[in-house]
């Protein structure tokens, strides 16, 4: 049995507990950018349920054009109002450079991907440019926009402000 088979298999087995007909506006109004990192249980470790808001995840949680469409969408068209963004410790995205994932895409593939890995070195920075880019984009409504880095060895969240201190 693969894995996709095993997937497939616990949905039969969920389907009791499916919460029925759910509003497909987030009920909490409010869009969480993160890590695709299988560390990160976003729901329980934000007090989440299913249906309290719109969940966007990619590699390292970077705010991409792909993010601020989604984001875009969530806002005009389903009424949310605040981004929380989760980035956190130990993450794979600061583990090479753009240049590395690139060559390596290529060197596995044969293409070069038009796409650029945004990797960092510095998290609490990369979650200040991220907050910078959502506050800055004309096609967002004016928001709460908080920014946090999740530790994967204790699993506590920790609030990084906006500017680096003493700017």
């Amino acid at each position: 049995m693969t894995e996709i088979d095993r997937m497939l298999a616990a949905n039969e087995e969920w389907l009791g507990e499916f919460p029925g007909d759910l509003p497909v506006a987030p009920d909490r109004k409010v869009a969480v950018v993160a890590c695709m990192d299988s560390r990160m249980p976003l729901f329980g470790m934000l007090g989440l349920a299913v249906g309290d808001a719109h969940v966007i995840r990619n590699a390292g949680g970077v705010v991409t054009e792909d993010t601020l469409r989604s984001l875009a969408i969530s806002q005009h068209v389903l009424g949310t109002r605040a981004v929380v963004l989760v980035h956190h410790t130990d993450c794979g995205l600061n583990k090479a450079t753009d240049q590395e994932v690139a060559d390596l895409v290529e060197r596995t593939t044969g293409h070069r991907p038009p796409w650029v890995a945004r990797t960092f070195t510095d998290v609490d920075a990369d979650v200040r440019e991220s907050m910078r880019l959502i506050q800055e984009t004309p096609y967002l409504l004016s928001t709460e926009v908080r920014g946090t880095v999740y530790d994967v060895a204790s699993g506590r969240l920790r609030e990084i402000e906006g500017q680096e201190p003493g700017s």
